[in-house]
């Protein structure tokens, strides 16, 4: 949410050394419209089946989430699991928000569609990153959110934040009954992700896996950790290898 595929830069070069990539931005973000109406993330997945289907790739795909990215797999998994050979989550909360965050949440889309994203980049800078922007890492994943959330449809975005920021659902029994195999990632000190509940989940899944990561947002981790995420993914894609490929 507020960023595009741009904020997966950081991985791309070596993850599509193992793998052909698609990247894809979600409504109203990027270059991809957005309805003006009320979706939900059933429906999100269902278009990723469809883009799937469009590219014709009938194989299974390893899904790499970032945040909604990754609630949208959780329910691609579920409903087509042999579409999805693996699964990978990056600061997905799997739990909906609570009633103090979905309070100022409603807030921000309220101030969002009234002054548009100039004003309060960085505020979501803040919350995607974190507060401390010290390093050179830092200082580029603020950049990158800043000019994700400028860019993109304003109408498409704010209807994607009615959607799936104020109407999460709880989809922590549907990861328990997951039987895709998962890795769950979560920023260390990413306030809208409790790392430990993460890791209660994922050791709750027959076959789940979970790392934390340094970082203090949804985004942060892709750029103040690429490499270490990087490899976590290729490790874990590497341990469902058939032999001898």
């Amino acid at each position: 949410m507020f960023v595009d595929s741009e904020t997966f830069s950081p991985l791309v070069d070596e993850l599509g050394r193992h793998r052909d990539l698609f990247l894809v931005d979600g409504p109203g973000h990027g270059s991809s419209p957005g309805p003006r109406r009320i979706y939900s993330l059933q429906d999100c997945a269902v278009a990723a089946i469809q883009i799937l289907d469009g590219l014709q790739l009938d194989s299974p795909v390893d899904w790499v989430g970032n945040a909604w990215g990754g609630h949208v797999g959780i329910l691609v998994a579920q409903g087509w699991p042999g579409r999805c050979r693996t699964l990978t989550m990056i600061g997905t909360p799997a739990y909906p928000l609570s009633t103090a965050q979905r309070r100022k949440t409603a807030l921000l889309v309220a101030l969002y569609r009234v002054l548009g994203p100039d004003r309060l980049s960085p505020l979501v800078v803040n919350a995607l990153v974190g507060s401390e922007k010290a390093t050179e890492e830092e200082i580029a994943a603020a950049e990158s959110v800043d000019q994700s959330f400028r860019r993109g449809d304003r109408q498409g975005k704010y209807w994607a934040m009615r959607s799936l920021m104020l109407r999460r659902p709880d989809l922590r029994a549907v990861l328990e009954s997951q039987q895709v195999p998962t890795l769950m990632m979560a920023g260390r000190d990413d306030p809208m992700n409790d790392a430990q509940e993460a890791a209660r989940l994922a050791s709750l899944m027959s076959r789940g896996g979970f790392k934390a990561l340094p970082g203090g947002g949804h985004v942060a981790p892709l750029f103040v950790a690429a490499d270490e995420l990087t490899q976590s993914v290729l490790d874990f894609w590497e341990t469902l290898q058939p032999p001898g490929r």
